[in-house]
């Protein structure tokens, strides 16, 4: 007798459940909204931002070109979120330690609470702060700064007498991104591996050391994503900004004067109430090129991620 080979089985169909399908096409709806709606804002902003191109002086206040026009913004714009990067990465880092490896539990977990609670305060709130309380504060620091140190470029001087500077502007937004930068950050080191935590101090590793060969290489990317998106809050805050802010549209890097920058966020706040005809469109054209810088930062910062994603894997 031959035997007869049994024929092939099929495989099996997993059947899905009408939640499943459900939740899929839901999340799929929501990912295909999102992308919509960022198609719509570019569209928008590009559309009504080419006539300025083309618009003269008289609607670009007093600048020749629309370049000549939105360099000093864009320029202002990125000094201060780097100052504020500056302040509030190296505090957010410190933060985030010591609720994750140093505070006792008792204490970490009141103070993470204090610290996010902090991103619920209103920006307006912050720039009343910084226009009321912290200017007039730093304004004998800034007078101090300008005496002893104003041979260097960054305290040049006159002092403002008020302290509505891009320096108080910056501090100002670097508390507010300061809790995005510690959240983030504080979540990434709690998830570092304990063996491998327990293996640097078993290796005779001090606190620090451990710290420094076992949580911070673990934690890179997510450090680069907290600081990204802290620049991105930074690069498109207003109302702080335009309250704090004594600002005159120039190129400079003296940070305790009267002459500052302006940013493109602080201008088309204040500038469209009263504008008209060609202004608006060189304001919508300034926003996007503050939509632009935002996606190339936070397109950077994603490939970074996945790069080292990539390398980890």
């Amino acid at each position: 007798m031959t035997a007869t080979a049994a024929p092939p089985t099929e495989a099996r169909k997993v059947k899905q459940r009408p939640g499943d399908r459900i939740f899929a096409g839901a999340t799929r709806a929501a990912g295909y909204v999102i992308l919509v709606a960022l198609a719509g804002v570019a569209i928008f902003l590009t559309v009504e931002g080419i006539p300025a191109f083309s618009a003269g002086p008289d609607d670009l206040a007093g600048a020749a070109n629309f370049v000549a026009y939105v360099w000093p913004l864009l320029f202002g714009t990125l000094l201060a979120a780097v100052l504020a990067l500056l302040i509030a990465t190296p505090l957010a880092l410190g933060v985030a330690l010591v609720i994750s490896h140093y505070a006792p539990r008792r204490l970490a977990t009141p103070l993470g609470y204090v610290v996010d609670l902090l991103a619920a305060v209103p920006s307006v709130v912050y720039g009343l702060w910084g226009l009321a309380f912290l200017g007039p504060k730093l304004a004998p620091v800034y007078a101090w700064l300008a005496d002893h140190l104003g041979f260097i470029p960054f305290f040049a001087g006159p002092a403002s007498a008020t302290g509505r500077t891009i320096l108080t502007a910056a501090i100002v937004l670097a508390i507010m991104v300061l809790p995005i930068i510690t959240a983030i950050t504080r979540e990434i080191f709690a998830q570092t591996p304990t063996l491998h935590q327990e293996a640097a101090l078993a290796l005779g590793a001090t606190r620090w050391e451990m710290l420094r060969l076992a949580v911070f290489p673990y934690a890179r990317s997510g450090i680069v994503s907290a600081v990204m998106l802290g620049l991105g809050r930074a690069l498109g805050e207003t109302m702080a900004v335009a309250m704090v802010l004594s600002a005159s549209g120039v190129i400079t890097f003296n940070l305790i004067s009267t002459t500052n920058p302006s940013t493109i966020a602080a201008n088309i706040a204040l500038g469209f109430p009263e504008a008209t005809g060609l202004r608006v469109n060189a304001l919508i054209a300034s926003g996007l090129v503050l939509f632009v810088i935002t996606f190339a930062v936070n397109f950077a910062a994603r490939s970074i991620v996945g790069r080292r994603e990539r390398r980890m894997a």
